[in-house]
């Protein structure tokens, strides 16, 4: 059983994106885990595996804009099927 069903990653174009700030955020906003967030100041890299990936999504479009978004079920490659 998967905890955390939705792998989900994206990059965002910013202006003064803190890594330090977005990880803080993830950490007392979402439930989730497998948390990375890498940035420079006008890119970030996340990582995150949760339940509800729509609300990283919309947190993440406040930061810029967001692009590259893959989202995987994990749960159905776990059972051979497309994430």
């Amino acid at each position: 059983m998967i905890e955390y069903r939705y792998d989900t990653q994206l990059l965002i174009d910013g202006k003064e994106l803190d890594e330090d700030d977005i990880y803080d955020y993830f950490v007392a906003n979402f439930v989730g885990d497998s948390l990375l967030v890498v940035c420079d100041d006008d890119v970030a890299k996340i990582h995150y595996h949760t339940n509800e990936p729509w609300k990283v999504l919309e947190y993440c479009r406040t930061l810029g804009e967001i692009y590259d978004i893959v989202i995987e079920d994990m749960d159905r490659q776990a059972r051979g099927l497309k994430g």
